[in-house]
């Protein structure tokens, strides 16, 4: 399965998921792949075209691509890794504990973000920062201006 971003198609705006379904997923020309379901998330790829379409590049294209090949078993294209914030090869087991909901970007997770600074000192100034957000949007709301 394969989550796609908004604004891909002409003819509707929002995103799309796009279903491939095999019969036999042990044809002895790829590895075996019964009981496991890949799923994609490329809602993030793509770049505007004009104010109200998307594309993907050639890379990107190429990425989805070689990604699903290797998944399949595809020796030519590589030995398939799990890649977070973009796919992740599930089972059925894994499916079934969260409800048979069949949303990509519930398994495939989000890339950790590690920019240095420890979680207590970015939780501290995140909190400072709503605080006084909301002070002000009190002041406002009582005195009609900015305090």
């Amino acid at each position: 399965m394969i989550a796609m971003p908004g604004q891909l198609f002409y003819t509707t705006q929002i995103p799309v998921c796009l279903w491939f379904l095999a019969r036999n997923k042990k044809n002895g020309k790829f590895r075996a792949r019964r009981g496991q379901t890949l799923f994609i998330d490329v809602r993030k790829l793509g770049n505007l075209i004009d104010r109200t379409h998307k594309d993907f590049s050639d890379e990107e294209i190429d990425k989805i691509a070689t990604t699903y090949h290797a998944w399949r078993g595809e020796k030519e294209v590589g030995e398939y890794g799990n890649m977070p914030d973009f796919c992740k090869s599930v089972t059925t087991d894994e499916i079934r504990e969260h409800g048979y909901v069949l949303t990509p970007g519930r398994y495939v997770g989000a890339a950790e973000i590690d920019d240095g600074i420890p979680f207590e000192e970015k939780m501290s100034e995140l909190s400072a920062t709503l605080y006084e957000q909301f002070y002000r949007s009190h002041y406002q709301e009582e005195f009609g201006g900015f305090g």
